[in-house]
């Protein structure tokens, strides 16, 4: 089944704000959550049809992505648009959202720990930065698609003590502040009565638990510098300044927390002959007078290496050869856009004694002399056929 938009999911306009989208989504997380609809898998589904709306729209690189090319730019982009997510992870990634609310009840569905009601057990994590890496391209690749393997320098899990940060398993103690359970409840007295709020405990930032006994590698951050090789699927059409997210493919985050994203800036090389104009491709050819007049045979350079043209007898300056399909392909499409040949004709600054005679002769003919037919485009229509 076709997935739907997700400014429809949301009920926002394109143009939306970031706050906008925010209490979009809390309205819609809060009016689906399963503690509200139990057992109801129609809610469930639309819970999490919500939140893979927010996680893209709420990240500019993914929603510039999605406006442009709508659900098909989102492969390759990892979180939850890939489809692979679980009720825990929306409550990991999200459940911060909810904290500011105000409300007990609300609140403690997105920190609530088990027991009745079908309830999720939830521990926030913490979460590693993003990286930028820009790639060079050329426009072979571009053409055809390219895993290109990238040396990362980032930060990676402590392999002494496997990302988290102590010594052995009996390096913990329980937390005093929430005696385990990783949250905190505040009373507030209001005019409608005692009013409770359940958030992250401070002390523990949910864990529980606090290490007693740090691993010496890393000091107790589950973290160090290291490098990784990360492989990219770059697909055919990309074009300069677009961005590929690669999930998790970032900085590793603190004891064992969910890793951030590897933002891949896509650079395009200059091609010595082409120009590259959206899919189709540019390129200017001279031809002499005498080859212009009486036809001839060319060679052009191509992505992929070189094509022959037959030139008719009589072409005129400013003509536009299309070559179809030998363009570059459109990303997430099955267009190939063209090469567009566009033919002038040398004219020599310097002649010869010989050579001017010869060229005095033939401007005594009658056929030399300019006479346009109706079949012969002007600048303006011949820019017109050039983009159509």
């Amino acid at each position: 089944m076709a997935k739907r938009d997700y400014y429809e999911i949301l009920g926002v306009e394109k143009n939306a704000d970031a706050d906008t989208l925010k209490k979009a989504y809390r309205k819609k997380a809060i009016e689906y959550h399963p503690d509200k609809n139990p057992g109801n898998k129609e809610a469930e589904e639309k819970f999490k049809e919500a939140a893979e709306a927010y996680e893209v729209l709420s990240n500019a690189d993914k929603r510039a992505r999605y406006d442009q090319f709508g659900h098909a730019g989102m492969s390759g982009t990892g979180g939850f648009s890939s489809g692979n997510f679980s009720m825990d992870d929306i409550f990991a990634h999200f459940g911060d959202l909810f904290e500011d609310i105000g409300m007990g009840g609300f609140s403690s569905f997105f920190n609530r720990r088990g027991g009745g009601g079908g309830g999720y057990s939830h521990r926030p994590q913490s979460r590693g930065t993003n990286l930028r890496v820009k790639v060079s391209l050329t426009l072979q690749e571009i053409a055809h698609g390219v895993t290109k393997k990238l040396k990362i320098s980032k930060h990676v899990p402590c392999q002494q003590c496997s990302g988290t940060g102590a010594k052995g398993s009996n390096a913990y103690s329980t937390c005093q502040t929430c005696r385990g359970s990783g949250q905190v409840v505040h009373t507030q007295s209001t005019v409608f009565g005692h009013m409770q709020s359940v958030s992250i405990c401070p002390t523990c930032r949910g864990e529980g638990k606090m290490i007693t006994d740090k691993c010496p590698a890393c000091q107790g951050v589950g973290i160090v510098q290291g490098e990784e090789l990360v492989s990219v699927n770059i697909p055919a059409g990309v074009a300069e300044g677009m961005q590929m997210t690669v999930g998790g493919k970032g900085n590793a985050a603190r004891n064992g927390g969910i890793p951030g994203d590897l933002i891949v800036l896509i650079h395009e090389e200059p091609h010595l002959e082409l120009q590259r104009d959206g899919s189709n491709l540019l390129y200017d050819y001279y031809l002499s007078f005498p080859d212009a007049a009486l036809g001839t045979t060319i060679e052009v350079p191509t992505v992929d290496g070189k094509a022959r043209v037959n030139i008719p007898k009589g072409t005129q300056p400013g003509k536009v050869l299309r070559l179809a399909g030998k363009g570059l392909p459109e990303i997430n499409s099955y267009r190939t856009g063209d090469l567009l040949v566009h033919l002038n004709v040398w004219i020599p600054k310097k002649l010869s004694h010989e050579e001017e005679k010869t060229i005095e002769q033939m401007k005594k003919s009658e056929n030399f002399k300019p006479m346009p037919g109706k079949e012969e485009k002007n600048f303006w229509q011949r820019m017109k056929s050039y983009f159509e």
